[in-house]
């Protein structure tokens, strides 16, 4: 998806149409459409074409993309857990890892990077009624790979708003709800954690369209890219306009709610009532 983004910002500015791209690398329209997309692999060599004809003479430039490309083909090690997930999922997991930067607003529950692994359980659960142990197992252990993230050397910056709805909705009984708070007050004391809680008395407030994550890459010409989850899909969105409105949603979120020490006494203070 980062390397067809990069592709269609390139054909764009020079003006190049989707017909006469493909035609560079003996292909349809429509396969320049799947490759921006990051629908479809990416061969080396119509990389290469690709950005000849978008005048990418740069060596450095052209070989940081086709690296770009080789990395895309590799499968990565969430790929061993696909039989349990949506088929649009391991897409997220790819992007996630890459990302230097994770900005969310969450509502339904607490965010999965987040989550215990009781908690997590609960959640689980509740998502895939009627699955075998194995399976809910399975979809755990993901989250808890996913989670080595934020404790790596080069983790990545988490800044998450927590609606107080995602604090107050149990999911497994008391003690894992308790569990699952202390943890919040734990990792929002990690340096590349910065958690705020939105507290009902605030009132109506910018997330009102829900959940979003947004992803931001080391790599400073690789765009941000907005995740959507839904109930059979997702949609990821990377043009400017559309991350821009995020952004501005997530700051007014971070501005209009308590700061992480506020947010952190929040929390305790609901651990105190559970």
């Amino acid at each position: 998806m980062l390397l067809g983004s990069q592709l269609r910002r390139l054909r764009e500015a020079r003006g190049i149409t989707r017909e006469a791209a493909g035609y560079s690398i003996r292909a349809s329209e429509s396969k320049i459409s799947r490759m921006e997309l990051g629908r479809v692999s990416f061969k080396t060599r119509d990389v290469e074409d690709l950005l000849t004809l978008y005048g990418i003479t740069d060596e450095a430039e052209r070989n940081a993309l086709v690296a770009l490309a080789r990395e895309a083909n590799v499968a990565g090690w969430w790929h061993s857990y696909s039989d349990v997930l949506p088929n649009w999922f391991p897409t997220y997991v790819g992007l996630e890892g890459a990302a230097s930067l994770i900005r969310v607003y969450e509502v339904q529950f607490v965010h999965g990077l987040l989550q215990t692994e009781s908690y997590a359980r609960a959640v689980v659960r509740r998502g895939m009624k009627g699955a075998g142990e194995a399976d809910v197992e399975k979809r755990v252990a993901l989250r808890l790979e996913r989670q080595k993230y934020l404790v790596a050397e080069n983790s990545p910056e988490f800044h998450i708003v927590l609606d107080e709805a995602a604090l107050r909705r149990p999911y497994g009984d008391r003690a894992v709800m308790r569990e699952q708070l202390q943890h919040l007050i734990d990792m929002s004391e990690r340096p590349n954690v910065r958690l705020q809680v939105m507290p009902f008395s605030f009132g109506g407030h910018s997330g009102e369209s829900g959940a979003f994550t947004i992803l931001s890459f080391p790599e400073s010409d690789l765009s941000d890219v907005v995740f959507l989850e839904q109930l059979t899909s997702a949609l990821y969105l990377d043009k400017r306009e559309d991350v821009l409105q995020y952004e501005h949603a997530l700051k007014e979120l971070q501005q209009d709610s308590p700061g992480p020490a506020e947010s952190r006494d929040l929390l305790r203070g609901l651990l105190q009532l559970s």
